[in-house]
């Protein structure tokens, strides 16, 4: 039991450390993109930190697994550097039974991850879109802000509102100006103006639509008279939202997993593939990272951090184009998140116990030697 104690601390704590620097990294760098957003009337910023805090599950669930392999990796590769595996060895400690030690902490990761991505994470994805979609919420989450002139970076529109009612969000004297061919010798350009707008949202597509009433849009060319007129009662258009901004989310991130069971579609179904994935492959790059973590003093402990690291990115990716391939509807593509899982468990046996089967093997040759 003293032996276990030892190494679950050692490896929570050295996959706690890792976890934490990974999740500021990434973290800082999501808020540096939704600070932009802001920066620009994407996004409101007094929603910002409740945004992110929403979407911090949605990070763990895939730095927590990392962090615990990295974890591993530093801290076996410390004991193998300072020869106290050889002491554990020579005691009794078994290859096996050094595994079912490490299995413990991957058990309790294991069940942390599975709790953020079963439970945690689409809640807090759901609560986000709410807040995001809500054209009512006083934090004044809109398209335009009253008052000023702003240019937006996805399609180089310059809009105006001269005021918008913070309880309906409808807009009063909007104007839109935008260049019909930007990458023309002669761009023409479009003018839009209307007596009110207003930013409706798709609860299915997540997409959000410019609706304007009661106004005017002309069409032409600066410095000639020959510009097209057309008056409207109603005119819509699709806003286009910034790759990797904060409305990029699928909504069917967003959903629980009890509807997620219950429905038959092929992007659910990937969903709750990806997300039962994500807790069964902790055991799995654990038990890799306890093998790619031998080494002694002369090679160093990070001798196996990279071909480790490459080795835990396939998995990931392999993921998660399995997933791609469900929802596209690919036949038989639900087959290869077992395939997937299967190939790295088998190739963590082969890792744990390569050398005592090729042993084996060796002795049951020099067996048959005739004397």
């Amino acid at each position: 039991m003293r032996i276990l104690r030892y190494l679950t601390k050692d490896i929570l704590i050295h996959a706690v450390a890792v976890s934490f620097v990974l999740l500021v990294i990434i973290v800082s760098g999501r808020f540096v993109k939704y600070l932009a957003e802001a920066a620009v009337g994407d996004l409101a910023a007094d929603i910002l930190l409740p945004i992110m805090l929403y979407r911090l599950p949605g990070f763990l669930e895939l730095i927590i697994p990392l962090g615990l392999f990295i974890g591993i990796l530093m801290s076996y590769g410390r004991l193998y550097a300072q020869s106290e595996m050889v002491v554990l060895a020579a005691t009794g400690v078994s290859p096996s039974r050094l595994a079912g030690y490490t299995l413990v902490s991957a058990a309790l990761v294991m069940l942390l991850v599975a709790i953020l991505s079963l439970i945690v994470t689409p809640l807090g994805a759901a609560r986000s879109a709410a807040l995001l979609n809500d054209p009512s919420s006083s934090q004044g989450l809109q398209w335009l802000v009253s008052g000023r002139f702003q240019t937006r970076r996805a399609s180089n529109v310059v809009s105006y509102a001269q005021s918008i009612d913070p309880q309906s969000g409808v807009m009063q004297s909007v104007f839109l100006s935008q260049k019909a061919d930007p990458e023309g010798d002669r761009p023409r350009m479009v003018l839009t103006v209307a007596r009110e707008g207003e930013v409706l949202f798709d609860r299915d597509t997540g997409a959000r639509y410019l609706e304007l009433r009661q106004g005017y849009r002309y069409v032409g060319m600066p410095g000639q008279l020959d510009y097209e007129v057309v008056s409207f009662e109603r005119f819509g258009e699709l806003i286009p939202e910034p790759e990797g901004g904060v409305r990029t989310a699928a909504p069917v991130d967003g959903r629980s997993t009890m509807q997620l069971l219950r429905s038959d579609t092929a992007e659910d179904r990937a969903a709750i593939y990806w997300r039962l994935s994500l807790p069964l492959m902790v055991p799995v790059i654990a038990i890799i990272a306890l093998c790619l973590s031998r080494t002694d003093h002369r090679r160093g402990r990070y001798l196996m951090m990279a071909p480790a690291f490459l080795i835990y990115l396939a998995y990931l990716m392999l993921l998660a184009n399995a997933r791609s391939a469900v929802e596209e509807g690919v036949s038989w593509a639900s087959l290869r998140f077992v395939l997937i899982h299967t190939l790295f468990f088998t190739l963590a046996m082969s890792l744990l116990y390569g050398s005592r089967v090729r042993v084996w093997w060796l002795r049951r040759g020099l067996s048959r030697v005739p004397a």
